[in-house]
């Protein structure tokens, strides 16, 4: 590893493996940085040693990793997997743990390409065990091809239900059922923007065709369904949720459930790059150009790190981000950037097509983000409930950070990434103030934990005599 490169790229997922293959083609000098031990981000995870069968499993999308993985090994890229990035600034200076020593790198441009992480929304017991993310499940498919044993319900919002049972069926799974958490109200108001997503009409034909692969099974898919609960002692047992108007009751020791995915800001943040609410993701994201290029010199967002788009649009925005560090390193002019963006953009804007029809259909409704029941753990790490976060802000401390520093909501080992959003949501609906007024914790470094050695190793002539 070089102290400094032409240009560093974090993350290898879509938009990083893209952008480094791009980068490469045009003679840049580049690093690739992952925190995971082999490339792929969460949508290719495992894509070069999963078996055929298991492939096919998992679908079409998935395998079209397995070209941008043999191009990115052929790139000459150096590669760093196992590479924890805690710090980065606007100077470009990346702090990173590997091999548990911490080290600094600084580059010319950076690429951030760290991807998205899926919505925590904390519900009635959603911390017995049995009850995970449908992502953390799909993660465990991909990776080591472990599936549930006996049975499993899926409930939520967000295409990546339909996804995962539809892969679970393939692979033998025992699906209960699929409960849709999405409103009538979502269905009216994503009409008007139904047209629109006609142009990207091979999702639609998708989404239907997963419907349609689980009706087959004979899983049953409940619409409109709203007040879940997980119930059990130490784990979980059932669960409880309303349909129809009437509660229903469904026997089951594993949930997954999934309400969308949101950018990993916490890096960005951190560096100091200018963020803004996206009221239709219902996220915070930071702010960038068509280019990728941050509030900050030289730093560029690319794939769903700056706004959720989907693993085609990161492929896409990630060659994107690459020509425009390739110009701004003098190695092309403006002229050529722009020819050779030209088709990626063009196919970056069909992408984008379906993106507001599936954020009006799939939206959270706001009463499930701002957590109802106040004895609801939110900040799983300090064990800070909803009522807590209420009896706080009755107080007049109306803005998270005040919460934050009064109940140590977000200052536990995950720093916030499992509350933030919540804590935010709950203090508009309590205030009635937006929600970029309730504000997003600040991110400092370290994102990541790492040890006092670890820290100590970048200054080893500071140490005792």
């Amino acid at each position: 590893m070089k102290n400094h490169y032409e240009l560093i790229i974090i993350g290898g997922g879509a938009a990083g493996l893209s952008a480094a293959v791009t980068a490469a083609e045009h003679g840049i000098k580049t690093a690739l940085l992952d925190e995971q031990a082999a490339i792929g981000g969460q949508i290719y995870r495992g894509i070069e040693s999963v078996p055929e069968e298991r492939g096919q499993q998992l679908g079409s999308e998935y395998l079209r990793g397995r070209p941008l993985a043999e191009a990115f090994h052929t790139s000459g890229v150096d590669y760093f997997p196992n590479t924890q990035v805690w710090a980065l600034n606007k100077q470009r200076e990346i702090s990173l743990t590997q091999d548990d020593e911490a080290k600094t790198l600084s580059a010319d441009q950076v690429i951030v390409a760290n991807g998205a992480m899926e919505r925590p929304v904390p519900f009635s017991d959603w911390t017995l065990t049995g009850v995970m993310n449908a992502g953390a499940g799909q993660v465990l498919f991909k990776s080591s091809g472990v599936v549930p044993a006996d049975d499993v319900v899926l409930a939520g919002s967000g295409a990546l239900l339909l996804l995962l049972a539809s892969q679970y069926i393939r692979a033998g799974v025992k699906v209960t059922a699929l409960l849709d958490m999405s409103t009538l109200g979502n269905q009216i108001s994503s009409i008007p923007k139904f047209p629109k997503a006609l142009l990207a009409a091979h999702y639609l034909i998708k989404g239907m065709a997963y419907e349609l692969e689980i009706k087959r099974a004979g899983v049953p898919i409940l619409k409109g369904v709203s007040e879940l609960e997980a119930l059990g002692e130490e784990k979980l047992e059932s669960i409880r949720f309303k349909h129809k108007g009437s509660y229903k009751t469904i026997d089951t020791d594993l949930l997954l459930t999934h309400f969308g995915v949101i950018p990993h800001v916490w890096l960005t943040q951190a560096a100091g790059c200018e963020h803004k609410w996206d009221a239709s993701q219902q996220c915070w994201r930071p702010k960038h150009n068509d280019w990728g290029q941050s509030s900050l010199d030289g730093i560029l967002i690319a794939g769903d790190g700056g706004g959720i788009n989907g693993a085609r649009a990161a492929e896409f925005a990630g060659r994107i981000a690459a020509i425009h560090a390739v110009y701004a390193l003098g190695q092309i002019d403006k002229h050529q950037r722009n020819r050779l963006a030209a088709k990626d953009k063009k196919a970056l804007v069909r992408e984008r097509y379906i993106r507001p029809f599936l954020e009006a259909w799939f939206a959270i409704p706001p009463e499930v983000l701002a957590t109802p029941d106040n004895k609801t753990v939110v900040c799983r790490c300090e064990e800070v409930t909803a009522g807590e976060i209420r009896e706080t802000i009755a107080k007049g401390h109306e803005d998270s950070n005040q919460v934050k520093f009064l109940t140590r909501c977000g200052m536990g080992v995950c720093q916030g990434r499992q509350c933030a959003n919540a804590v935010a949501h709950i203090v508009a609906r309590e205030t009635g103030k937006p929600i970029q007024q309730a504000g997003l914790y600040r991110g400092r470094p370290p994102v990541t934990p790492l040890t006092l050695g670890q820290l100590a190793d970048l200054f080893p002539q500071e140490g005792e005599e």
